[in-house]
């Protein structure tokens, strides 16, 4: 799982899952794979991994074995998508406070503005080899 770029996302979030169908419609390479934050694979990595209290609120990506939370998370994955994402990257000049600010406000007001599932996605099969739940 080390060498694997992991994106673990709020699987009953419907501004997080268009994240994610977002990214697996631009990573034509496929190189990310994905976890939803309630999934026994998060449950058992964050045994291992300590997590931060924050990160269940929080896109969580697991790169390299370290793991990126936050706008560094977002910055990070449109990094490593590639292509003409890698600019957005720049981003990270704004120091991580004010990205965060902006981050951890959208992130708390994420179910009222966007809604809520009642259950996670479920992938389909052409895209569920690049799921891990458990």
């Amino acid at each position: 799982m080390k060498n694997k770029k992991i994106v673990v996302f709020d699987g009953v979030c419907i501004l997080c899952n268009g994240f994610v169908q977002w990214l697996i419609e631009h990573d034509r390479n496929k190189h990310f794979f994905f976890s939803t934050a309630q999934s026994e694979f998060v449950q058992r990595t964050s045994k291992e991994i300590p997590l931060p209290m924050s990160a269940m609120d929080s896109v969580i990506y697991l790169r390299n074995g370290k793991i990126h939370t936050e706008s560094a998370a977002i910055l990070m994955i449109l990094f490593d998508l590639g292509g003409w994402w890698k600019i957005l990257a720049v981003f990270r000049i704004v120091p991580a406070f004010i990205r965060n600010f902006f981050y951890r406000f959208i992130a708390k007001k994420r179910y009222s503005i966007f809604g809520k599932k009642d259950e996670c996605m479920i992938p389909s099969k052409e895209i569920s080899a690049r799921f891990i739940l458990d």
